[in-house]
C-alpha cells in the first residue's frame, strides 16, 4: 500500500508531485491516525468514565500526540489498556465514518468543537490538546475537495486493514504506566508491521513527532541501549526522515550515533559531517555561543572527527583531526574547545602507549580553572588508571577518587559516579583483592541512578555496569560457582545484546571463563576451539591463551614462539600484567626442556615486577613458582619457608584453582621433608606427614570443586603413597583405586608429577 503522504491528496508540504525541503515549516497536517486520535478526544469528552481510567487516558494523551503513526490495531489496544469502553467507542465511531459517506467524515470534524466549548476559552485555547485540535481543524479546511476525497479513502483503508499487532502486550497490567505501553509499541512499530505498511512506505513526521522520536532514541542510546530501536530497523527510520527532510541536522547526529554502534567508519563520518554542515545551514549557532556559528561549528566538527577516528583507533588521522580543532580553536580564543581537544589529545597519547602524565595534569588544572567539572573528573580519573599501571600504592588511588566522589555527588554526575565505582572494582581486581572487588560492584549495581527516569528506563545500562557485572562473573568463576556465572552472563546478554555497543566486554569476559573452565577440566580441544574467538576481540589475550594450549599439547617449540612475541609486545605497550603472565609461561616451559636452575632468572624477574606494582594475586603466583623450583632443585625446606608468604593472600583472595596448586605444592614440600619415599620412620616424620594428609584432602576439595580430575589423579596418587608411609593400608588402598578408575575414565598417560606445577 502506498502512503498516504506520498499520494500528494492532502500533504500540505507538496506541490506538483514535489517534496518541500521545508517539511517543518508546516507544523501538522491530517493523516488517519491523527482523526483516529481527534475521535479518542472527542470520546473522552463526551462519554463518562471513572477517574482512574480518565487518569490513566490523559497520561496517554501526549505520548499519542508526540509520537509516530501506528496502525489503527496498535492503537486500539493501546487505548482499550486503558479503558476498554472508551477504545470501543473510538473504534465505533472510526468505523461509522469509514463505512459510510464522506458526509459522516464532514460532520464529524464540523461537531468536533462542541464537547470543548464549555472549557474555559484560555484554557481551550493553550492547551495541548486544544492546540492539536486547531491545528487539525485549520490543516482540514485548507484542503480542496479532492484532497478532503482521498483523505477519506485513506481512512476507509486505515480501518478496513485493522491488523492485530503480533507483539504480545500485556495491555490490562495496572502495574505498567501507559507511557511504557506506548513506547512498546513504537518500539515493535518497525519490526512487526506487515509488508505493505513499512517504515519505509511512510510519509514525512511532524515537527513534534521527530523531535519526540528523536530525543527518545538518542536518551535510548545512552543510558539503556537496549530499549532503543535495533540498528537497522533506527536506520530505516531515519533514512525515511532523511528523505523528506535532507537538511535535518538532529536526524544526521542520531544516523551517527546509530552508526557507531555497528561500527561502521564510512556511515558514521558521512552521518558526523553532514550533521555539521546543516547546523551550520539552519542557523541555530549564533554569536550569542561564543563565537558566529560558522567557525564554532567548524572547530567542533573537527574535535568531533577526531574522536570518532580514536574509537576506532585511526590514531594518524585523529592526530590530524585534532590539530586542525586545535588550530581553529586558538584563533577564536575558545578555551571550553580547547580543554575538550587537550583531553582527547592524552587520551591519543594513552593509545599510541605513550606517556600521558603530564598533558593529563594540565588537562585538569586547566578544566578546573575554567569550571569544567566533568573534564575535571575524567582526567583524575585517567591519572588514578595510568597510576595504577605505573605501580602507584591502592591508597593514594583510593584517595584521588574519593575526591573525584566529593565532585561527582556535589555537580550529581552520575555517569561519572558510575565510572568511579567501575574504575574501583577494576583496580581492586588487578591488586588481587577479590573481596575489596566484589564490594564495590555490589554497590555499584545496588546504587540508585541520580539521572530522570525517562522512556521506562529504570536504571543506566552503561558500561559501566557491564564491567561490574562481567567482574563479578568472573570473581565467580574463580570460586567454581559456575551455575551464578551462568545467570549473570544469561543477564548480560540481555541487558546489552550482540548489536550493542558494550556486548564486547561480556563476549570476552564469557570466552575466557569457559577457557579456563576447559583447560581446568584438560579439555584442551575444547579450549583450542575458543582462541580464534578471543582472537578477534582481543588479540594479545588471543595470543596467551593460545601459548597455554600449545604448551598443555606439548608443542613446547611453537609455544615459546609465541610468548617470545608475546612478551617485545607487552613491553613496549608497557603491559606489566600480560608481561609477567608472559614470563611465568616461560619458565614453565623451561621446566621441561632446559632444566630448573635456569628459570629463576625469569621468576625473580616476575616476582619484583609484581611487587613494584603492588599486583598480589600474580606476586602470589610468582612465589608458588619459585617455591615450586626449590623443590625440584632439592631444598624442600627453603621452598616450605617461601611458600608460607604466598599461602594467606591465596586463601584470602585467591581463586579455587590457585588455592588447590598451593596446597597440593605445600603437600609435595611435607611430603619431601618428611622423607616419603625412604626408609627413615622418625616421629617427626610422621607428624609432617600426618599434616601432608591434611592438607592433600584440601587440595582434592579445591580440585572437586572445578572438576580437574588431572590434579584429582596426582593428589590421590600421593595420598596413596603417603597411606603407604604410614602404614594405612586400608586408606591406602581407596586412594589407590579412585587413582586407578580416575586413570581409566582420563585415558591418557599421567604426566609426570614432578614437572607441573
Amino acid at each position: 500500500m502506498a502512503s498516504v503522504h506520498e499520494s500528494l491528496y492532502f500533504n500540505p508540504m507538496m506541490t506538483n508531485g514535489v517534496v518541500h525541503a521545508n517539511v517543518f515549516g508546516i507544523k501538522d497536517w491530517v493523516s488517519p491516525y491523527r482523526i483516529s486520535v481527534l475521535a479518542l478526544l472527542y470520546e473522552m469528552t463526551a462519554s463518562k468514565v471513572s477517574l482512574p481510567e480518565r487518569r490513566r487516558l490523559n497520561k496517554l494523551i501526549l505520548p499519542l500526540l508526540q509520537g509516530p503513526d501506528i496502525t489503527l490495531g496498535q492503537f486500539l489496544k493501546t487505548v482499550e489498556g486503558c479503558c476498554h469502553q472508551t477504545a470501543y467507542a473510538v473504534k465505533l465511531r472510526l468505523h461509522e465514518m469509514a463505512d459510510g459517506e464522506l458526509k459522516d467524515m464532514e460532520y464529524f470534524f464540523s461537531t468536533l468543537p462542541t464537547p470543548f466549548s464549555a472549557f474555559d476559552s484560555e484554557a481551550y485555547k493553550t492547551s495541548v490538546v486544544g492546540l492539536f485540535m486547531r491545528h487539525m481543524l485549520l490543516a482540514y479546511n485548507k484542503l480542496s475537495f479532492s484532497q478532503v476525497y482521498k483523505l477519506y479513502k485513506s481512512l476507509q483503508q486505515y480501518c478496513h486493514t485493522l491488523v492485530a499487532d503480533d507483539s504480545e502486550m500485556d495491555l490490562t497490567s495496572t502495574e505498567d504506566t501507559v507511557g511504557d505501553r506506548v513506547d512498546k509499541v513504537e518500539l515493535d512499530t518497525p519490526l512487526h508491521e506487515s509488508e505493505s505498511d513499512t517504515s519505509s512506505s511512510r510519509g514525512p513526521l511532524s515537527q513534534k513527532q521527530a523531535e519526540y522520536f528523536l530525543a527518545r532514541q538518542a536518551y535510548l542510546l545512552k543510558n539503556d541501549e537496549n530499549k532503543a530501536l535495533k540498528p537497522s530497523a533506527l536506520q530505516e527510520q531515519l533514512n525515511n526522515m532523511l528523505k523528506f527532510n535532507p537538511d535535518f541536522a538532529e536526524a544526521h547526529y542520531l544516523n551517527y550515533l546509530n552508526s557507531m554502534r555497528v561500527q561502521d567508519i564510512f556511515l558514521s563520518t558521512h552521518s558526523l559531517l553532514h550533521y555539521f554542515d546543516r547546523l551550520i545551514l539552519s542557523g541555530n549557532e549564533g554569536k550569542s555561543n561564543g563565537d558566529e556559528g560558522y567557525g564554532r561549528s567548524l572547530r567542533y566538527a573537527a574535535l568531533n572527527l577526531a574522536s570518532l577516528h580514536c574509537r576506532f583507533g585511526h590514531d594518524h588521522q585523529a592526530d590530524l583531526a585534532l590539530q586542525e580543532a586545535i588550530r581553529i580553536a586558538q584563533e577564536s580564543n575558545d578555551h571550553i574547545c580547547l580543554q575538550h581537544c587537550l583531553s582527547w589529545l592524552y587520551t591519543l597519547e594513552q593509545m599510541k602507549g605513550s606517556d600521558s602524565t603530564v598533558l593529563t595534569e594540565d588537562s585538569v588544572k586547566m578544566a578546573a580553572h575554567f569550571c569544567l567539572p566533568y573534564l575535571a573528573s575524567l582526567g583524575i580519573q585517567s591519572l588514578v588508571q595510568q597510576g595504577a599501571t605505573q605501580g602507584k600504592t591502592a591508597h593514594k588511588l583510593m584517595d584521588a577518587l574519593k575526591d573525584t566522589d566529593i565532585l561527582h555527588w556535589k555537580h550529581s554526575l552520575s555517569e561519572l559516579i558510575e565510572m568511579s565505582l567501575a574504575q574501583t572494582t577494576s583496580i581492586w581486581r588487578m591488586y588481587g583483592k577479590s573481596t575489596m572487588a566484589l564490594q564495590q560492584a555490589q554497590l555499584l549495581l545496588n546504587m540508585s541512578s541520580l539521572e530522570p527516569v525517562n522512556f521506562g528506563v529504570q536504571q543506566n545500562n552503561t558500561e559501566a555496569f557491564a564491567v561490574a557485572l562481567c567482574h563479578l562473573a568472573e570473581l565467580h568463576a574463580e570460586q567454581g560457582l559456575y551455575g551464578s556465572v551462568s545467570e549473570l552472563i544469561q543477564h548480560l546478554k540481555e541487558q546489552f545484546p550482540p548489536h550493542t555497543q558494550h556486548a564486547k566486554l561480556w563476549m570476552l569476559c564469557d570466552l575466557k571463563i569457559q577457557f579456563e573452565q576447559h583447560m581446568n577440566e584438560g579439555k584442551y580441544h575444547l579450549a583450542d576451539s575458543l582462541v580464534t574467538a578471543i582472537s578477534a576481540l582481543n588479540k594479545t589475550e588471543g595470543l596467551y591463551r593460545k601459548a597455554q594450549v600449545l604448551k598443555a599439547l606439548k608443542r613446547s617449540t611453537a609455544a615459546s614462539n609465541i610468548l617470545q612475541q608475546l612478551q617485545v609486545h607487552c613491553e613496549k605497550m608497557k603491559s606489566i600484567e600480560m608481561t609477567i603472565r608472559v614470563l611465568l609461561s616461560t619458565a614453565e616451559l623451561h621446566w621441561e626442556s632446559s632444566g630448573f636452575s635456569t628459570t629463576l632468572p625469569l621468576l625473580l624477574q616476575a616476582l619484583a615486577l609484581a611487587r613494584q606494582h603492588h599486583l598480589q594475586s600474580l606476586a602470589s603466583e610468582s612465589i608458588l613458582h619459585l617455591a615450586f623450583t626449590q623443590l625440584m632443585l632439592g631444598v624442600p625446606e627453603q621452598a616450605l619457608n617461601v611458600l608460607h608468604e604466598a599461602i594467606e593472600p591465596i586463601l584470602a583472595h585467591g581463586a579455587v584453582i590457585d588455592k588447590g596448586r598451593a596446597m597440593l605444592l605445600a603437600a609435595r614440600c611435607q611430603m619431601a621433608v618428611a622423607g616419603i619415599g625412604t626408609h627413615r620412620r622418625e616421629q617427626t616424620d610422621v607428624c609432617t606427614a600426618l599434616l601432608a594428609v591434611k592438607t592433600l584432602t584440601e587440595a582434592a576439595g579445591n580440585f572437586s570443586t572445578l572438576n580437574c580430575k588431572e590434579r584429582l589423579r596426582d593428589v590421590h596418587y600421593l595420598q596413596a603413597q603417603l597411606h603407604h608411609f604410614l602404614g594405612q593400608t586400608q586408606e591406602r588402598n581407596k586412594c589407590a583405586m579412585l587413582f586407578r578408575l580416575l586413570d581409566q575414565e582420563l585415558q591418557s598417560p599421567a604426566p609426570l608429577i614432578s614437572m607441573r606445577l
